[in-house]
């Protein structure tokens, strides 16, 4: 049952928009930038919907649904395309939902049908059967499913392995919720995709974009605003992996040579979960006894100096 008491705190970003912060979590939801900025230039237009005929349903899935924006974002922009969905959810906390349901600048910023699936998806979970489902006559039809990501997957993958042409990652960033960007859980999500899909997410940390490599995905930055502090760099809006090459994306561009290096260095010792169900500590522990091992081993930079030779000093970025 959903408690009226949230531990999630709201938040008014730069673009007006509505978003959380976690304390339990010690991360915001969004980046300072916005959240509706976020969802489209992360998430949507590097998805480029245009690819696809008038008429056609895309296979999505949503990774960390949260206040629904990104979904919003993407429903909107496949209406304007004249586009179906047929969607996933996979969400563990109904509150993020409910709080943004109950903004009223959260709910004006949203077309009419957009509003009423996000508004189908706030069935209590307990009437559902931890699937809440949403139906649109003209934008399709998808289902949440309530829970622990690791443990939705597995079904998911008996009946939608090389077959989605969209996945959205949005979880919170690694070093918070290194459960949802391991080697094994990264490695499920892109076993999803169709030959053409692609996954898209805001992080651009060595250790995940090391493990979409591992999941023999082929790797561009999205060429959107980081919302990160700059010296003598530009930092990526986040990544985008597909099982085909990326080149032809006007939206995307390939990893700088910064961004190449850092894959080489011990940042990109990816996170593992091989039971699919450690928690966090253990998670964090175990890469970095790999981490050590690793340098002990050679053939591995220190990530203090990969930052030195780029001008990185001093900058912090939960995206690393």
């Amino acid at each position: 049952m959903t408690s009226n008491v949230s531990r999630l705190e709201p938040r008014r970003t730069e673009d007006g928009s509505f978003s959380l912060f976690s304390p339990e979590v010690g991360e915001g939801f969004h980046s300072g930038r916005g959240a509706l900025a976020e969802a489209w230039s992360k998430f949507v237009a590097p998805a480029e919907l245009e690819r696809w005929p008038p008429g056609r349903c895309l296979r999505v899935l949503d990774v960390c649904v949260g206040t629904g924006s990104n979904t919003a974002a993407l429903l909107e922009a496949a209406q304007h395309n004249q586009l179906k969905l047929e969607w996933w959810g996979l969400e563990l906390d109904p509150d993020p939902l409910r709080l943004a349901l109950a903004d009223g600048p959260f709910r004006q910023q949203w077309q009419p049908a957009a509003l009423d699936i996000l508004q189908q998806l706030q069935l209590p979970e307990r009437e559902t059967g931890g699937i809440s489902r949403w139906e649109h006559p003209g934008l399709g039809r998808g289902q949440l499913l309530w829970g622990d990501a690791r443990d939705q997957l597995p079904a998911l993958l008996e009946e939608e392995t090389g077959r989605l042409d969209l996945v959205l990652m949005d979880a919170f960033s690694p070093s918070r919720c290194p459960q949802l960007w391991t080697v094994e859980f990264l490695g499920g999500l892109a076993a999803l995709l169709a030959p053409e899909g692609r996954l898209l997410t805001y992080c651009s940390a060595a250790a995940v974009r090391q493990a979409l490599v591992l999941a023999d995905l082929h790797l561009a930055s999205i060429a959107a605003p980081s919302g990160l502090r700059k010296q003598n760099h530009d930092w990526s809006g986040g990544t985008a992996a597909s099982p085909k090459p990326l080149s032809d994306a006007p939206l995307l561009r390939p990893l700088s040579a910064m961004e190449q290096e850092h894959l080489c260095t011990n940042a990109a010792e990816p996170y593992r979960d091989p039971s699919f169900s450690a928690e966090r500590g253990v998670i964090l522990r175990e890469r970095q006894r790999a981490q050590q091992l690793a340098m002990e081993r050679g053939g591995v930079e220190a990530t203090s100096s990969w930052r030195r030779r780029w001008g990185l000093c001093g900058e912090i970025s939960n995206h690393q």
